[in-house]
């Protein structure tokens, strides 16, 4: 698994598991593929956070 928090790592069209908004408390993933990267800076201590192509919104935690 690569880090989900350095956006180097993470490339449009890459298989993803996210956690939405919604489901923070509980930690839930969900996978998806990377439509667009949303944060900007190089790093982020929570995940990047991405759009998937459902039009999903969630930080990455996991890489596939």
């Amino acid at each position: 698994m690569n880090n989900g928090t350095v956006r180097a790592n993470i490339k449009e069209g890459m298989s993803v598991g996210i956690v939405l908004k919604a489901d923070q408390k509980t930690g839930k993933i969900t996978r998806g593929v990377v439509k667009r990267i949303l944060t900007n800076s190089s790093t982020h201590p929570h995940g990047i956070k991405v759009q998937l192509t459902d039009g999903q919104v969630g930080r990455v935690k996991e890489i596939y």
